[in-house]
């Protein structure tokens, strides 16, 4: 299924359905950003349940879990408190296994406070 934009124009739900693709999950949660019906009837027919909130300016506002879009809330919050440590926002960490260390023990930081 294509998401039709206008020539110039770019934006994020344009590469959504290649993200998910091959992903089974009981919902997919993302921002109003990604509120489009194709993208929904891509999300709906792997079987999982779309999580989007409507846009403002939607005409007809569609129906989404509140209580599961809390919990998307709270997964970007841990990631605005890591990108906090400088370490990890600029990655000076070389290998994957070096990052990854510090993300245990900025996340266990998080965590403890």
């Amino acid at each position: 299924m294509k998401f039709l934009l206008t020539p110039g124009q770019t934006h994020d739900v344009t590469q959504a359905e290649s993200m998910i693709a091959g992903i089974n999950a009981e919902h997919v949660l993302m921002d109003k950003g990604y509120d489009s019906d194709p993208l929904v009837a891509v999300i709906e027919k792997s079987g999982a349940k779309a999580v989007i909130p409507p846009r403002s300016n939607r005409k007809t506002p569609r129906d989404y879990d509140r209580e599961v879009d809390r919990e998307r809330n709270k997964i970007e919050r841990l990631f605005a408190r890591l990108k906090q440590c400088r370490r990890i926002a600029t990655r000076y960490e070389k290998t994957a296994r070096n990052f990854m260390a510090f993300l245990h023990l900025a996340s266990a930081m998080i965590w403890l406070a």
